[in-house]
């Protein structure tokens, strides 16, 4: 699992490479933090590599979610899967993110 994070003037993009399981879960927490202090900012996350993700995996997005509505920024899920699309459908998580 590699996570890249790339600031564009009013956003930041971070980007989600493999699989975000349960392993991959302590050094993604470590690399989203900037995401966590970001502050009114628009705050894509792009998943258009992301293979796979678990509920570890979804605990960090709700994390980011929670941190950014705290600071005034906004969450945008970007290029999710049919497969992370399921999951985001059978957990709920469809109606907590804007999905692109």
């Amino acid at each position: 699992m590699d996570t890249k994070i790339q600031e564009h003037g009013n956003q930041i993009v971070a980007s989600f490479i493999g699989r975000l399981d349960t392993a991959a879960a302590v050094p993604t927490t470590e690399a989203v933090k900037p995401l966590l202090e970001a502050r009114n900012k628009e705050i894509i996350l792009d998943c258009s590599q992301l293979e796979y993700i678990s509920s570890s995996g979804l605990r960090i997005f709700l994390s980011i979610r929670k941190e950014a509505a705290a600071n005034g920024s906004k969450v945008i899920v970007r290029s999710i899967n049919a497969d992370i699309r399921q999951v985001f459908m059978m957990t709920g998580f469809i109606s907590l993110f804007e999905i692109q």
